[in-house]
């Protein structure tokens, strides 16, 4: 699949847009499509002024609906739209990758979480769950990929070897802070500058559409149904998502042990730090990289383990995930176009 025809479908967003960084810096990708709806008929440069002098600085973005003569296409468009553009893509050969919630949960979730109920269930059950360290084999040649969310991707990552090994048991307690830029580019006076600047609030308790993925991918990944409870907070920076996941520790269980479970698991993966004991997760650390860092204590006080993830909301969070499935389906190395390092401070 050299010379890969891609197409970005919601290229004027955050998402999108790291998108097209990451894509352009990819040897095997011709960036042929890039789609909008509001930003249709503008250039990329005039929407994501950083992208000027770039090779596809000049292209403009056209209605989505325009997408044609693709070999891969990524949905990075509202929830609830791309269930409805992905199967004229799919039947035409083209392979989705999907950026959204649209094809992370089983069809009978979607009216209470989402709000819809779900027009494309066949399809739904062909979509491979894009958590790579978790399903890599699946991924491998896959049609239609579910591009997990940004705060399931740590708390999968660092709860599931531990559940797996008998080391922790349900439920599950998840606190979350994510950056500003998670709220997506239209997001409201909720998300300004004057709303946010000192302030850290939670929000959408306990309704938000990333709790039923997290329990969701944790069986899917374990074969363990587990409860959460999941509270987001807002924080005022623009990158970075961190987990505290809080957890019960089994019997006899250590804080070496939770790290010994974790770097096995991940011995190898590129995109996963496990910290020793002691170290603290830090989204600064992983600003503008693919990597997720993770890390495991154990209270002997209270028998708490807490199980903590740090990322970059917009790359492992989602675009550089993206770029991650699509080397993978595509058969590319993995690691290709994908920064390790972060940019600190």
């Amino acid at each position: 699949m050299a010379g890969l025809r891609v197409g970005v479908l919601g290229a004027s967003g955050y998402t999108g847009g790291e998108l097209v960084r990451l894509a352009l810096g990819h040897p095997e990708v011709e960036l042929a499509f890039l789609g909008g709806r509001d930003s249709a008929g503008r250039t990329l440069e005039e929407v994501h002024p950083h992208l000027a002098g770039s090779p596809a600085a000049s292209l403009r973005i056209q209605p989505v609906g325009d997408a044609k003569d693709l070999d891969l296409a990524f949905l990075a468009l509202p929830h609830g739209e791309s269930s409805t553009i992905a199967p004229a893509l799919l039947e035409a050969s083209v392979r989705v990758i999907d950026l959204a919630g649209d094809f992370r949960l089983p069809a009978t979730a979607y009216p209470e979480w989402y709000g819809f109920e779900h027009p494309s269930t066949a399809w739904l059950e062909k979509a491979v769950y894009g958590l790579p360290e978790r399903f890599r084999d699946q991924l491998r040649g896959a049609h239609l990929v579910a591009n997990p969310g940004c705060f399931p991707t740590p708390v999968v990552l660092g709860l599931a070897p531990l559940l797996e090994r008998g080391l922790v048991e349900g439920p599950v307690v998840v606190d979350g802070k994510t950056g500003l830029s998670g709220a997506g580019r239209t997001a409201g006076d909720a998300a300004s500058h004057v709303a946010t600047e000192e302030s850290i609030r939670p929000y959408r308790f306990p309704s938000h559409q990333h709790k039923p993925e997290m329990e969701h991918a944790l069986a899917l990944a374990t074969g363990i149904d587990v409860r959460i409870t999941f509270a987001p907070h807002l924080v005022p920076a623009v990158r970075g998502v961190l987990t505290t996941c809080y957890v019960k520790a089994s019997e006899g269980t250590t804080t070496e042990a939770l790290g010994s479970a974790l770097a096995e698991a991940y011995e190898g993966e590129p995109f996963v730090r496990v910290l020793p004991p002691g170290a603290m997760a830090d989204t600064k650390r992983v600003r503008g990289s693919n990597v997720v860092e993770l890390q495991a204590s154990v209270d002997p006080r209270s028998g708490t383990a807490a199980v903590i993830g740090a990322l970059d909301n917009l790359v492992k969070g989602a675009a550089g995930q993206a770029i991650q499935n699509l080397n993978l389906m595509a058969g590319f190395d993995e690691t290709t176009a994908l920064p390790s390092i972060g940019v600190y401070p």
